[in-house]
C-alpha cells in the first residue's frame, strides 16, 4: 500500500489528527478524525455495520483539493 499523507489539521492542539491520506493503488482517500459516537446523529444516516463514521473540520477539504492540483503536501 502506497499511502500519500496530504495533511494534518494545522489548527489540531496536538498535532496529529485529523490526517487525510491518499492510497495511490486503490485510488481513495483515508480519513483519520473523531469518531461520531451521538446516537441522534448517527440515525441521520444510514451506515452498515462494516463502516464507521468520522468527523473532520471543514477547513481540512483544502487536502483533497491538493490531489487535483498534482500532489499533496507534508504537512
Amino acid at each position: 500500500m502506497a499511502l500519500l499523507k496530504l495533511g494534518k489539521d494545522p489548527e489540531s492542539p496536538s498535532g496529529g489528527s485529523p490526517t487525510i491520506y491518499l492510497d495511490d493503488e486503490k485510488d481513495t482517500y483515508l480519513v483519520q478524525g473523531l469518531k461520531v459516537r451521538e446516537p441522534e446523529r448517527l440515525s441521520e444516516m444510514e451506515i452498515p455495520s462494516h463502516e464507521t463514521v468520522v468527523e473532520i473540520p471543514r477547513r481540512m477539504v483544502q487536502f483533497f483539493l491538493e490531489v487535483k492540483d498534482g500532489g499533496g503536501s507534508d504537512v
